[in-house]
């Protein structure tokens, strides 16, 4: 029995040899990529770089155009509210001129009104009247509806009519208050009385 060997003589036979200090344990070496990878990963990084300074390209020309917006959005306003200032301008220079043409004429009622005579009263409403028409031409207002015009529905309003042979038919013959235009603008409608 002299083969027989004891189980602790068995362990130390079968156990493996511990390791010495004296050489470390290796470190795992990374295994080399084949050739063709390492050239698609450069590839790849080199297309996220471009890629990168693509999208800040973009990025800028966004912030660009988002400036040029914004500025052409506050010129726009400045300028809507410059030509609204200026048509509230516009409307009250036209009502000063307006009122400067006839503040005149109120003068020559005014003093039309102090006299008592018949003959001056009148002779100073004649003078008024002139004034009017003065100031209205200067306004480029003319007066239309005369005695003997032929009437036209898009200046005059018929508000009589009457049957006289000796006038001709549509002829006006009576006028009781003047039309007003300003070029081909009607500012009042003349009111007359129309033959046949």
């Amino acid at each position: 029995m002299e083969n027989e060997k004891t189980p602790v003589e068995e362990t130390e036979k079968t156990a493996p040899a511990a390791e010495t200090p004296e050489t470390p344990a290796a470190e795992p070496a990374e295994p080399k990529a084949p050739a063709g990878e390492e050239k698609k990963h450069k590839e790849t990084k080199r297309e996220l770089a471009a890629l990168r300074e693509k999208a800040s390209e973009l990025e800028k020309a966004l912030s660009e155009e988002k400036e040029k917006y914004l500025r052409m959005f506050a010129e726009y306003d400045n300028f809507r509210r410059r030509s609204q200032k200026e048509r509230e301008g516009i409307y009250t220079d036209a009502v000063s001129d307006v009122v400067g043409q006839i503040l005149p004429i109120a003068d020559n009622l005014e003093r039309a009104g102090k006299y008592t005579e018949g003959e001056k009263v009148a002779e100073g409403l004649r003078l008024t009247m002139n004034a009017l028409n003065e100031c209205l031409n200067k306004l480029g207002v003319t007066a239309f509806g005369a005695p003997g015009d032929k009437f036209d529905p898009n200046l005059h309003n018929a508000i009589m009519h009457e049957e006289d042979e000796s006038k001709g038919e549509g002829e006006i013959v009576e006028v009781f208050q003047p039309g007003y235009k300003r070029g081909d603008k009607i500012i009042r409608y003349a009111m007359v009385k129309v033959a046949n």
